[in-house]
């Protein structure tokens, strides 16, 4: 049985871990993103609008449950300057990846993050999903592990989208 203070301990020692929904003004560093459907680009080519990175896998039941908070965030803002890109994770395999596509009919674009080299660009990605917001600067202002707060990405876009 854990004691209050090994508790403590243990909660302190992985919360950074698990904090969600932190501004910082780290930049993304630049990554490959190897899209499904469209030529390959890069984080650093998608400078001068917002993104929003979404790192998932096809074997996350919460990563499903979000694929409707992205699609309506990407049909919302899409035509406004916002570039939604959900990031498959390393593991898992292209036809699974393109059969959940399908199946849940994803409406916006994904990336196979094959080599694992997107998530190490972010930090490292372990969980998912996990999210990341980049400005048009390509800062991060918002990061979550799990699944996002709906109302405070909307409103951090529209911040974004109305200083362009």
């Amino acid at each position: 049985m854990l004691t209050r203070r090994r508790f403590l301990a243990c909660s302190l020692a992985i919360s950074p871990f698990l904090f969600s929904g932190c501004a910082s003004k780290d930049s993304a560093p630049d990554a490959p993103l190897a899209m499904l459907d469209a030529p390959a680009t890069s984080l650093a080519a998608l400078r001068g609008q917002p993104v929003l990175l979404t790192f998932w896998a096809t074997s996350c039941p919460g990563c499903i449950e979000e694929i409707p908070l992205l699609s309506e965030l990407h049909k919302t803002y899409a035509a406004r300057g916002l570039q939604v890109i959900g990031v498959a994770m390393n593991y898992d395999k292209e036809p699974q990846i393109r059969a959940l596509r399908d199946r849940l009919q994803v409406a916006y674009p994904l990336a196979w993050d094959k080599d694992g080299s997107v998530s190490a660009a972010m930090g490292t990605v372990r969980l998912t999903p996990t999210t990341f917001l980049l400005d048009p600067q390509g800062q991060v202002v918002y990061q979550k592990i799990g699944i996002f707060d709906l109302d405070k990405v909307k409103g951090l876009i529209e911040g974004m989208l109305e200083k362009n």
